[in-house]
Formats: C-alpha cells, structure tokens, sequence
C-alpha cells in the first residue's frame, strides 16, 4: 500500500517528475498477440456486436467485479491494446446498461469519452488508469441495472428495417412522434446505408431539443460519437440503437401530442435558428458581447435568454463571443452551486459547443447555441429549486495575492480545494493572470487528481470539459472560467482511490 499523497510530493512529483506519488510507472507494457479468446455460446435474444470485439465484450460482461481488472490486464499482456479496450467496455455498456434514465447507471457509457480524453492527455505509463477505472464503473452499472429491469439490448426486427432510400425519412418522422419502434427499426437502416456524417448530422438537434436529464441526452450524443470516431464506424449500429432509445426518453403522455415546458424552448429556438442561419457567418469578435450575455442569463428566462443570443448575432457579434458568455455562466452557475446539478452546466455547453463545431447544417448550429442559453437559464432554475445561489460574480472576482513560485502556488491551489474552494479559485485567477503559461502544469495537476482520487463519474466527465473549453473560450476570459473549475476539481486532501493500487498490482503482475 503506498502512502498518503501528501501536498509537496504531488507537486514535486507532478511538476517536476512528471508522476504522482502511488501511481505506478505503467510503460513496461508493450503489444504481444490480439485477443483470441472464443466468444462463446450465441446470446439469446441480445444484440452481438462487432466480431472483433465480442470475446473481449463477453469477457467484460461475464467475469466477476472482483477479478475483472487482472483478466484483463491478462489480456493486454497478451496483446490487447488501448483502442480495443476502449471499444469493448463502451460496447459492454451499450449492450447491457438501460439507457433511461439518461444518467444514474448510464454513466458507465457517457463518461467514455471524458475518460479517453483524460488517457490522451496522460503521460504513457498513466494511459490505463482511465480505462480501468472505466472498467470498474461498468460493472457497477452492470449491477444496478440487473438489480433493476436486467435490460439488455435485443436483435433489430429486421423484418420491421425500411428500405434504404426510406430509412432516413422514417427516422425522422418516428422521432418527431416520439415513436421508439419506429425509431429503432429506421436507425438500424440508416447506419447501415447512410454515410457516418449524414447519419450523425440527424442526432445533433434530437439530443437537444429537450432539457430532460439536464443535458444528459446532448452529452450522450456528443460523448457517444466522439467515441465512435475512434473505434470506428463498424460499431455504430448498436450505439445509433442505444441513443435512439435514450433520446426518446420522457415522462407521462406523448411530448408530441402535448405543450411541456421542457420541449417548448426547443420547438421556439428552432424557428429562430432558421432565421439566424440566413445571416452571414462570421462577425466582430466582442469581450463585451460575451460579459453582457452573462449578465442577461443571470435573470432570464428561457425565452429571453434565446432571444439575447438572437440580437447579438443580428448585430453582426461573432459567434465565438456568444460562446464566450455561454461558457462564463455555464462557469459562474458551478461557482454559484459546486455540486450535481452545476457541474451539468459545464459538461452540456462542452456537448452543445462540440454540436456546433462538427455540424454542417447551419441551422443546426444556431440551434444548438440558442438552446445552450436556454438550458443555461433552466439549469439556473433547477439549482434554485435545490437551495440558494450564492452573489458570485465571475467577472467581478477579486484575486488573491500572489504568494511563491508558481510551483508553490500550483500546490497552495490544490491544497485549498479540499478545503475552500473559493479561496482556491481566486488563487488560480491570480496566478493565471500573472502568467498564462501555468495553465499546462496546473492542468497536468488537475488530471493526475482526477486519476488518483476521483471515485465517481462526474470527475471524469467534469474536469475532460472544463480542461478542454479552455481553449474553446477567448483568451480575455480564460483564467476566469479555468478559476471557476476550482469549484469541482479534486483537491489534494480529497482520499485516495484505492482502485489505482488494484490497477498497478493487476499490470504487474506476470
């Protein structure tokens, strides 16, 4: 067992050398031969997935929590390599978690994404770490949802598939009439007629047309096909599946049929997208724009929150200053809550913003910005309904003084998340504004925590969102909004995770 992380070593450590104290050096793993296992007996009634990764899917789903991690260290050993990990263990949850909720036990399945970021941007010897830790997570999952319907996903009718020149227009009226049957049948077809981008194209305004599972359903779209795109598009089918299903998730009567407060802003937005999208793109880059948005989603509603967006592209204010507001309150809300519901706010600008991006339907993308406003003025509300915002003012906060290197400070920042949030975040305002540069090592600090002492989804997911919108937001305001991650970050005097020691025991072992 190592010993306590204490706050000099993990500043030493993670500045200096480049590694945390109690995290092993995993480079020694090198390529042997791929996986051979057999897949063993067809699964009644439960989809396969591709035939490259069902025995590893199999040995996933199959193989007791408790020995998990050292069969599949095993496996690596025998040549397994990372993007087939990847590949399985998101396939594993697709396959065999109940994506409705979209949330709760689903995180095993949403979070693959943050976490092969956080892989990415690890050192070699800590590329593992994430992706165990996934492994982990799923088998949770894989409990709860037995432990509840035993949901697994079933074969497509394929008697029920449209042709192929039908399928997409099938699509879209079943989810239009919140139809799953109809849904799932036509987005069988699709993925295996259309092309990846016709077919994705689709997805990026169902997953936000409606603020159920506060946003979770525009982060399965975007976490799930960034996935994709790295295990490739072969392994889409069950996935395209699984979204469908969550997307079409609700409560009560049809939202087709009915006027739910939920859908109304999606349905208003549309319309105004439409008429944004014939503006010409482009713009005047705006600090200004970008406080004065803020301003206004302090205290709007959904409607006037969209139509803030819709005045300032009007004016001819880029869209990249837009953003900037969205990010600072997404931002300011985590600041004003730390907690569930504020962290949200960040992970579903980060998936609406990543729409945006890749998107090749201009509608689309204006669509996806007014309805970030929207969702940023109903998250506002949902947190008032779960207990008091504080006054804090992005904008407004004052810095600490500086005190130290930047090594010391770093290690001051990290020290304080654990014990006031706050103080920390004005320590990093002040010490991003001094010197920009400090940005890579505190960042590098900030994984390796999650690495070491993050037991629970949302730290994945968080810090992968906030770490990745920092270069997504102007450079006016980044130490601002990197100031305001100090509110969900994993601190230095947050316990260790005992996972990590279970990981290095199972890679080292021959």
């Amino acid at each position: 067992m190592s010993s306590p992380l204490s706050r000099r070593r993990f500043v030493t450590g993670t500045l200096q050398a480049g590694a945390v104290a109690g995290l092993a050096d995993l480079g020694f793993l090198g390529g042997l031969p791929e996986v051979s296992a057999a897949a063993g007996p067809v699964l009644p009634n439960v989809v396969r997935v591709g035939s490259d990764l069902e025995p590893l899917v199999r040995l996933i789903e199959e193989t007791p929590r408790k020995t998990l991690l050292e069969k599949v260290a095993e496996q690596i050993r025998k040549g397994t390599n990372y993007q087939q990990l990847l590949g399985a263990v998101f396939l594993a949850g697709v396959r065999g978690i109940q994506p409705r909720p979209v949330g709760f036990k689903f995180h095993a399945v949403l979070v693959i994404n943050s976490a092969h970021l956080a892989s990415q941007a690890a050192d070699d010897k800590d590329r593992w770490l994430p992706l165990f830790w996934a492994l982990d997570t799923f088998k949770e999952s894989q409990r709860q949802n037995k432990a509840g319907t035993d949901w697994m996903m079933a074969p497509v009718a394929e008697s029920k598939l449209p042709s192929s020149t039908q399928a997409k227009k099938r699509f879209v009226e079943a989810m239009d009439d919140w139809d799953p049957e109809g849904a799932d049948a036509a987005v069988a077809a699709l993925a295996r007629s259309a092309g990846a981008g016709e077919v994705i194209e689709l997805f990026w305004r169902y997953g936000a047309r409606d603020f159920r599972d506060i946003g979770h359903k525009a982060i399965y779209v975007a976490n799930g096909w960034r996935t994709l795109q790295t295990i490739g598009w072969r392994h889409a089918e069950p996935f395209l599946r699984s979204l469908t299903y969550a997307l079409l998730e609700h409560e009560g009567a049809n939202p087709a049929k009915r006027d739910d407060e939920r859908d109304r802003p999606g349905r208003d937005n549309l319309k105004r997208a439409v008429e944004l999208a014939k503006l010409p793109r482009g713009g005047k880059p705006s600090p200004a724009a970008g406080a004065d948005l803020l301003a206004t989603l302090r205290e709007a509603s959904a409607g006037d929150a969209a139509a803030k967006v819709a005045a300032l592209l009007t004016k001819g204010v880029h869209p990249a200053s837009v953003w900037d507001g969205l990010f600072l309150t997404a931002a300011e809300l985590l600041g004003r809550q730390p907690g569930i519901v504020g962290l949200h706010c960040v992970t579903s600008v980060n998936a609406l913003h990543h729409g945006y991006q890749v998107s090749a339907d201009e509608v689309t993308r204006r669509f996806l910005m007014l309805q970030a406003a929207s969702f940023l003025t109903q998250f506002r509300q949902t947190m008032a309904s779960r207990g008091k915002l504080s006054g804090l003012r992005l904008d407004e906060m004052e810095k600490a003084e500086l005190k130290g290197d930047p090594t010391e400070m770093i290690e001051d920042i990290f020290a304080d998340i654990s014990k006031d949030r706050l103080r920390a975040a004005r320590k990093a305002l002040a010490l991003l504004e001094s010197d920009s540069t400090q940005i890579r090592p505190m960042m590098a600090a900030a994984r390796r925590l999650v690495f070491a002492k993050g037991r629970d989804s949302h730290d994945y997911k968080f810090s992968s969102a906030a770490l990745e919108d920092y270069y997504h937001i102007s450079p006016a305001w980044r130490s601002r909004y990197a100031a305001a991650a100090m509110f969900d970050l994993k601190g230095t005097g947050d316990a260790d995770n005992p996972l990590v020691q279970r990981t290095r025991a199972a890679l080292a072992s021959r």
